[in-house]
């Protein structure tokens, strides 16, 4: 399963799916409402994004996840530890406060350039401390060493918080970096997908 940020691009992970020799069928989210994605009636708030993702778990899945979508992922792997086999979460807050690490907060610049959008990305503040350190799944943090919106002491934090955790950096990378750097991270992925659950 392949979870976006907040800006719903379904997009994203391709980069990397297309590269990945580890075998399952690839399930790309949207978010409804949010990037262009059609609304959802029963889709009102970021409890029903979680959901909307948790309801799909009906057998041993591998979840890959972008910024604001790590925390759905997290929250995932909470409610459903026993068929959560990886995770890969990139450049996210993972739900943890972010401010006492000095990040840019990139909800007005989001509000600004997507008006239309839910604010349910926004508006979440949950805090995940406490769950974090019951995460039992194998987590691979993926971090750029230069994103202003989740600086790499957010993943160092997030791999003390998390029992079975590894945290890659890279030099130079940014909030995109899974994207933009695919051929730099799947061989992490791959090795981390290949990890005993």
């Amino acid at each position: 399963m392949f979870l976006p940020g907040a800006s719903g691009n379904v997009q994203f992970w391709k980069p990397v799916a297309q590269r990945l020799r580890h075998p399952g069928v690839h399930r790309f989210f949207s978010w409804p409402g949010f990037g262009g994605a059609q609304p959802e009636p029963n889709v009102k708030c970021f409890a029903d994004l979680v959901m909307r993702v948790t309801r799909e778990i009906d057998g041993p899945v591998d979840i890959f996840a972008q910024s604001m979508g790590g925390v759905i992922a997290v929250l995932a792997a909470l409610e459903k530890p026993d068929l959560v086999q990886h995770l890969v979460l990139s450049v996210t807050s993972g739900g943890i406060d972010m401010a006492s690490f000095a990040a840019v907060d990139w909800r007005t610049k989001s509000r600004q350039r997507n008006p239309d959008d839910p604010d349910w990305f926004e508006a979440e503040r949950s805090d995940l401390t406490a769950g974090l350190r019951t995460v039992s799944t194998p987590v691979l943090l993926l971090w750029g060493d230069a994103d202003p919106i989740s600086p790499v002491e957010v993943g160092r934090r997030l791999a003390e918080l998390l029992p079975r955790s590894e945290l890659i950096v890279f030099p130079g990378g940014t909030h995109d970096l899974a994207h933009d750097r695919a051929d730099e991270v799947v061989p992490f992925i791959e090795r981390h997908l290949s990890c005993a659950v």
